[in-house]
């Protein structure tokens, strides 16, 4: 093995050993391998950005605005809800949910299908009593394996047609995932509906009545002699912070002003609504001069809910500008006029130290505010809201155009008279023209992590074939120990991509395996196509830990999971699809 060899596979095994890690964001850790590459001589310098150009970026980024505007047209909701069954029982919801989000997981941005799904699967749950993540796990399986059965559906898919198209063959085309993809979605999205209601653990989540906010949030009255009169609000905290407490809300002359903003100055007679454990709130209160209101836990809803200010609970997505940040830090109540009341975490409710609790993907929040407000909040915070929420449908001819463009888009391609990503990039700028997406929001539909991960990992996977450790690797796995079988070769291919893929990004997966799957197929003197499709499916199969994908983080926090939950199901749904999947990849795609 040359010096140049060891050192790319240095870099390529810090890189996955972070990934796994989870400590630092994938891009990040994309960034810096690409960095390591070019300081090392690996990756020319004037070339090394030219990943951020790729079609394959470029494509990815398109799609994400076509999906947000096929979600903000309403078009996907609307035939979502009319297609699912108003009173049909557990089985049939289960179906409908699952087919459901595999066929919209196909043509639009997977997390994004997920997220209109869940109210549904929520509601559906509360309406038949059963445990919510019952119904979330097989919604977010099946919306993963959707995605494996179109070019856009995810995308390792591109990745893998990329690295195809570097070999002098044609990319793989809109529907040359589908025999396959569709064989594998088909045979697990069964196996999900029949064997979700045993082996998904029956797990409830702490739900909005069950946050419990009446025990938690108390009335206390101002009396003429208190030292909190003259206080500033940001003064009362400082004293009620010792005790993990704030004030949520104030009633001044039966007006009640939730979220007050910190620079109210407390006066006689006021009535604070504070949160915090009633164990340790007397000792606070009695230092301010504060009296507790007597036998008023039944007007708690009233301050709460009174006039345009609700309750909301949403779930933080992955990539949310959330993930890492505190309430505090944010300035909910200071700038946007929110409390945050409680969060869920893996199914265990914390309702103390809120303020200064670091928010993760996952997580439900239980917040209290205005209605708008709270609107633009889920909006700009990219979280996904999930109580039953009024249909966003701006106009009949909104989501027929949108599904029109999307339908266009995707002929185009598959027809051979566009590129797939000027097809995709026209329809995403006729989106915009058309105001389905609006300027102001074309840049926050698309998920800047993927960009810079696809952008940074694509010169890095190149120096892996260029330099020949891709082929090196691939000898010793699969002609060394494999004994030169390229259907064992295929089959490992499979198993470790999907292992990888457990702990890594899915894109980052994809990156990295398809230039051994390309050695591979040098070493052994077969054609590169199964190897390949090895690897595209592989990279769709995320089902064993909450990490792996971002739909399985999405429903951690609304399902009530805990990490280990994942692998009941998933294990077994793993092993169907490599049964299922190396015959038909071998039958389409032959050695």
């Amino acid at each position: 093995m040359t010096g140049q060899q060891s050192l790319i596979l240095a870099v390529l095994a810090v890189a996955m050993a972070v990934f796994m890690w989870g400590r630092w964001r994938h891009d990040l850790v994309a960034l810096a391998a690409l960095l390591a590459c070019i300081l090392l001589g690996l990756v020319p310098g004037e070339g090394a950005f030219a990943g951020f150009g790729h079609p394959a970026v470029i494509t990815v980024a398109c799609v994400l605005i076509l999906s947000r505007g096929l979600s903000t047209s309403g078009a996907v909701d609307w035939i979502a809800r009319k297609a699912m069954p108003a009173h049909a029982g557990p089985g049939a919801v289960m179906i409908g949910l699952c087919v459901m989000a595999g066929c919209f997981s196909a043509f639009m941005n997977n997390v994004g299908a997920l997220a209109l799904m869940m109210p549904i699967a929520l509601d559906a749950a509360r309406r038949l009593e059963i445990a919510p993540g019952q119904m979330l796990m097989p919604l977010s399986f099946a919306s993963i394996l959707g995605g494996m059965t179109t070019l856009i559906g995810t995308p390792p898919n591109l990745i893998v047609a990329t690295f195809r198209a570097n070999e002098e063959r044609p990319a793989f085309g809109m529907f040359d995932f589908a025999p396959v993809g569709l064989a594998v979605a088909a045979v697990g999205i069964t196996f999900i509906i029949i064997a979700a209601r045993f082996l998904v653990p029956q797990r409830n989540r702490a739900s909005a009545p069950d946050f419990n906010i009446g025990a938690y949030l108390t009335e206390a009255r101002v009396t003429e002699a208190a030292s909190a009169v003259g206080m500033s609000l940001r003064e009362v905290e400082v004293q009620l912070e010792k005790v993990d407490a704030q004030v949520v809300g104030l009633v001044r002359d039966k007006t009640r002003i939730p979220a007050p903003h910190p620079e109210h100055i407390v006066q006689a007679g006021d009535i604070l609504v504070i949160e915090a454990d009633s164990k340790v709130l007397g000792g606070a209160l009695g230092k301010l001069g504060l009296k507790l209101e007597e036998d008023r836990s039944d007007e708690m809803p009233k301050v709460v809910t009174a006039g345009r200010t609700v309750l909301l609970e949403v779930a933080v997505r992955p990539g949310s500008p959330l993930a890492g940040r505190t309430a505090q830090h944010l300035r909910l109540r200071r700038r946007l006029g929110i409390n945050l009341l409680a969060i869920s975490r893996q199914g265990r409710r914390s309702l103390t130290r809120l303020r200064s609790t670091r928010l993760s993907p996952g997580d439900v929040l239980l917040l209290q505010g205005p209605s708008e407000t709270l609107n633009e909040f889920v909006v700009h915070y990219e979280c996904v809201p999930l109580a039953e929420r009024a249909l966003h449908f701006p106009g009949k001819r909104d989501g027929l155009v949108a599904g029109a463009l999307m339908l266009a888009a995707i002929a185009a391609t598959a027809s051979g008279l566009l590129r797939v990503e000027v097809a995709f990039a026209m329809g995403a700028l006729a989106y915009v023209a058309l105001d389905i997406v609006p300027v102001r929001r074309v840049y926050e539909a698309i998920d800047w992590s993927v960009i810079v991960l696809l952008g940074a990992l694509i010169p890095v996977a190149g120096a892996v074939q260029a330099t020949g450790a891709a082929a090196a690797v691939a000898g010793l796995l699969f002609e060394d120990l494999g004994g030169g079988n390229a259907v064992f070769a295929v089959i490992v291919m499979l198993i470790l991509t999907m292992w990888l893929t457990d702990f890594m990004n899915n894109a980052a997966t994809a990156a990295v395996m398809a230039p051994v799957a390309l050695g591979a197929a040098e070493t052994l003197g077969v054609s590169p196509d199964p190897l390949l499709m090895a690897v595209a499916v592989g990279a769709s199969c995320a089902f064993l830990t909450p990490i792996g994908h971002q739909n399985n983080t999405l429903i951690l926090g609304p399902g009530g999971f805990r990490f280990g939950d994942y692998w009941r199901l998933g294990l077994p749904l793993q092993i169907i699809i490599i049964i299922v999947a190396v015959p038909m990849i071998l039958t389409v795609w032959p050695l």
